[in-house]
């Protein structure tokens, strides 16, 4: 719940501050060739396009953490945490670029959204594996939900196990039923 919470704040602030009109007379078309509007920036004055970059990369770079956190998996694998992580922190920086076409003096860019992406997987990679293993390592609830883990396992194999086998017509014994860990029987 918490994870939720400190999403939607976040993202929040992110459409707060991002879809703001600009009283501007003129814009730019929108971008929609990649690395052009980084390529430009670095030609016209480097320090200006490192600022540029550094801080689309860090618009969306805490839901890199966030968006983990609302599953609440310890055990996750790393490849498919940070898969999901960066298709769904695609989708809200798409979102947040298409809603840029709809606010006055506001154009869409597809630099800044692989720049948003970037940060995204970037935050991800540098905190949520090492926090994942260290929960599971040495902290007690990463340890009480492993252990919690395998002792639901267990429990249902030895529940299995003490069931009597099933009898055909014939009086043969069937045997049990197949069953993966934490999937019932349809009724």
């Amino acid at each position: 719940m918490a994870g939720v919470v400190l999403l939607v704040l976040h993202l929040t602030a992110v459409w707060w501050f991002t879809l703001r009109p600009n009283a501007v007379p003129w814009v730019d078309a929108a971008n929609l060739r990649p690395l052009t509007t980084i390529r430009a920036e670095f030609g016209d004055d480097p320090w200006s396009a490192l600022r540029y970059a550094v801080e689309s990369l860090f618009v969306l770079a805490p839901a890199g953490v966030l968006l983990p956190l609302i599953g609440g998996r310890v055990n996750a694998s790393v490849a498919g945490s940070f898969a999901r992580t960066v298709f769904a922190g695609s989708m809200l920086a798409l979102v947040v670029e298409l809603l840029k076409t709809t606010v006055p003096g506001q154009v869409a860019n597809v630099d800044t959204m692989l720049l948003y992406i970037l940060g995204i997987a970037l935050a991800h990679l540098a905190v949520v594996p090492a926090t994942r293993a260290r929960l599971r390592r040495g902290h007690p609830a990463g340890r009480a939900a492993g252990a919690a883990h395998a002792e639901e396992a267990a429990g249902t194999e030895e529940a299995d196990a003490a069931k009597p086998a099933e009898r055909a017509a014939d009086g043969k014994a069937q045997g049990t039923a197949p069953r993966i860990t934490r999937v019932e029987i349809a009724p």
